[in-house]
């Protein structure tokens, strides 16, 4: 899936001149790629939330470029709820790319209604695929798990020429029985925290990333 974005110049790149933009409904974006020299651009927020909110890693930038682009890197206020930086990549759509896409499940599992507990143990894959082909999710289908079985990353249902740069016996999702709480005691306390290990810093303004 795919949007189009009508994208501005940017008189500048500075942190007054982002600030400014943000105020005024904009994002602040960069786009690169192919050898090409990198532009400073802006675009509305509302067309950023709006492939946000599609899912979509594929647009079609219009306005001050015209090209085809992915979405490589996407930054948010210190909430997470407002997008504050985007970079576009470059890329014609039979160009291959590396993304991460998330991982969903879909159907009702067999193995739950047995007593069994469901569990997504990879959130995220990561995929090699046409840039016109980037899916929005990879799918797990748990349809036919049972209990005690699982899913692992070679089972994934993948777009047509897509490949999985995971390892193929990598788990995705478990269906098993809940541990008793005499198994979970034999396991030991927790490790004790490690103090006096310095924090991450954050980025300028406290903005934080999202791929």
């Amino acid at each position: 899936m795919s949007d189009t974005v009508e994208v501005a110049l940017r008189k500048g790149s500075g942190t007054k001149e982002c600030r400014r933009l943000r105020r005024a409904g904009y994002v602040p974006a960069v786009l690169y790629g192919h050898g090409e020299k990198c532009v400073d651009l802006s675009a509305p927020r509302d067309a950023v939330q709006a492939f946000i909110r599609h899912g979509s890693r594929f647009v079609e930038l219009v306005g001050a470029v015209k090209t085809s682009a992915v979405i490589r890197e996407l930054q948010w206020d210190t909430f997470g709820t407002e997008p504050i930086h985007v970079d576009f990549l470059r890329v014609s759509r039979s160009d291959r790319v590396k993304v991460k896409v998330p991982i969903d499940l879909k159907g009702e599992c067999p193995g739950q209604r047995a007593g069994g507990v469901l569990s997504l143990v990879l959130h995220e894959l990561d995929l090699e695929c046409t840039a016109d082909t980037i899916p929005d999710h990879v799918h797990a289908h748990v349809g036919h798990l049972e209990l005690g079985h699982a899913i692992k990353v070679k089972d994934l249902d993948l777009p047509k020429g897509a490949r999985a740069l995971a390892d193929g016996e990598e788990t995705v999702v478990t269906c098993m029985l809940p541990a008793k709480k005499g198994e979970e005691a034999a396991a030991g306390p927790a490790e004790p925290e490690v103090i006096g290990r310095k924090p991450t810093e954050e980025g300028e303004e406290g903005e934080t990333t999202k791929s």
